[in-house]
């Protein structure tokens, strides 16, 4: 739309967040070391697991796709860190929950991140996109 010439901004729909999950990325196959260790060292609970669906666990040893663990009132995961993927940053991922995915990262990009590949189904997490902050993460 034209307002005196110029583009008039239109209102940002607005995207409601469920949940913020910080994940652990740990180098393959220890992510189920890790967790036990924040179990028997900080008394974390194990509120779910969920395993990589490809890997075959007669050949390769199982990764973990997500354990989410509670601390208190706080709630994190933590995944293996498969060899094909590049480790990039802190080995820490921020997780948003939301309905309105798409919405979510037009949002983000919107506000200078750049998408990091397309939104796409994952097994075991839904529609799932990603995005990279300005400052990295």
């Amino acid at each position: 739309a034209e307002n005196n010439g110029a583009a008039a901004e239109e209102a940002t729909p607005a995207v409601v967040f469920s949940a913020f999950k910080p994940q652990l990325l740990v180098q393959a196959p220890k992510a189920t070391d890790a967790v036990q260790f924040y179990k028997a060292a900080f008394d974390a609970e194990e509120v779910s697991r969920t395993m990589h669906p490809k890997r075959k666990a007669e050949q390769e040893l199982p990764l973990v796709l997500s354990a989410e663990l509670k601390l208190g009132s706080a709630v994190f995961s933590v995944a293996d860190l498969a060899a094909q993927v590049k480790s990039e940053g802190s080995g820490c991922v921020f997780f948003l929950e939301t309905d309105d995915v798409d919405g979510a990262i037009a949002r983000a990009v919107g506000a200078g991140a750049v998408a990091d590949g397309d939104v796409m189904e994952v097994e075991g997490a839904g529609r799932v996109g990603r995005v990279k902050d300005p400052y990295g993460y």
